[in-house]
């Protein structure tokens, strides 16, 4: 693997999100330089504030469909809205965002010899036939839905890997994320997790889409970004040949009902908000759950440790604190 000093300078894009920025912090905590690129749209300075001043962290306002010319060693492709309200505000930009930001980021790879990640998603699968989902179902997507610009997007950006991995023998690695929460999600994402909280904390109803009866599997954020590490850091082949590409499913199995993430949030806060029922988005999946029996083998037994309610603990009182400033 090239080096430009001796430690590993990294690329995240997408690094002031949620996700990315927990995987920057894990990757100073172990001695690498990060370079975090973000044009916050979703993402948000406050997610990294603490890093400024970090002498091995760069900030780099910068938006992934537009080219970026630097030197690294290693970059984590983190960069797009992942929540319906984020990337359906304009779905044009979402599908840009994973298509053009994956064709740059892989430019980029390609120049450098550089291993490239690629945070692709459980919504590859769309809503599903097969249950529980494993890597090597096609999925049931609606290609022209309101979803589809981010959906379809990230289904064209594993394309695009594949391709340079193929083609030009480039050292992928694809992660399709199944639905993660934890502290530094955003207030008003839309997403089921932070949803629940948000409104039992402030004591409005607890909206619940649907009949309820749809799953969800929850993986908390340390779990989810400790597989990002071993997945990366899995040995290239002989001579120097690309690793194990993936796609790998990374997530939580254990498997609730929406109104059993309610219940549990109101518990867990004390809340005496109501639960009250809305029509289900279009094209919203019935069941989500991963298999993640190519995970454990791949990445050294590595399995999710957090549970729902202790994760859950640790996100309420990232949020009671917010919303109290």
């Amino acid at each position: 693997m090239r080096r430009y000093n001796e430690r590993r300078r990294i690329l995240v894009t997408g690094g002031a999100g949620f996700l990315g920025s927990h995987l920057i912090d894990r990757l100073l905590e172990r001695g690498d330089e990060v370079v975090c690129a973000d044009n916050l749209f979703t993402g948000t300075k406050r997610n990294i504030e603490h890093l400024l001043a970090h002498p091995r962290f760069e900030f780099l306002r910068h938006d992934v469909t537009f080219p970026l010319y630097i030197e690294v060693d290693e970059i984590y492709n983190l960069a797009c809205p992942a929540s319906p309200v984020h990337y359906q505000h304009d779905p044009v930009q979402t599908t840009k965002t994973s298509v053009h930001g994956a064709i740059n980021m892989l430019g980029l790879a390609k120049r450098l010899r550089a291993r490239i990640f690629q945070a692709s998603t459980s919504e590859v699968y769309g809503d599903p036939t097969v249950h529980p989902q494993t890597e090597d179902y096609w999925g049931n997507v609606n290609p022209i839905g309101p979803r589809s610009c981010y959906d379809e997007g990230k289904r064209c950006a594993e394309t695009l890997f594949f391709d340079y991995h193929r083609q030009l023998a480039l050292d992928i690695r694809v992660a399709r994320i199944f639905n993660t929460y934890g502290p530094r999600m955003h207030p008003n994402d839309g997403r089921v997790v932070s949803n629940f909280i948000v409104q039992a904390l402030r004591g409005e109803d607890l909206t619940l889409y649907g009949t309820g009866e749809q799953t969800r599997s929850f993986c908390y954020v340390d779990d989810l970004v400790e597989a990002f590490l071993r997945f990366m850091d899995l040995p290239a082949g002989e001579d120097g040949a690309p690793g194990f590409p993936g796609p790998l499913n990374l997530g939580n199995p254990g498997e609730f009902t929406m109104r059993q993430l309610a219940e549990t949030v109101l518990r867990l806060t004390g809340s005496r908000s109501r639960i009250v029922h809305r029509p289900a988005p279009a094209d919203d999946p019935m069941q989500r759950q991963p298999d993640i029996t190519r995970a454990r083998e791949r990445l050294g037994g590595w399995e999710p440790k957090v549970g729902l309610e202790d994760g859950l603990q640790q996100t309420i009182a990232y949020f009671d604190a917010l919303l109290s400033t």
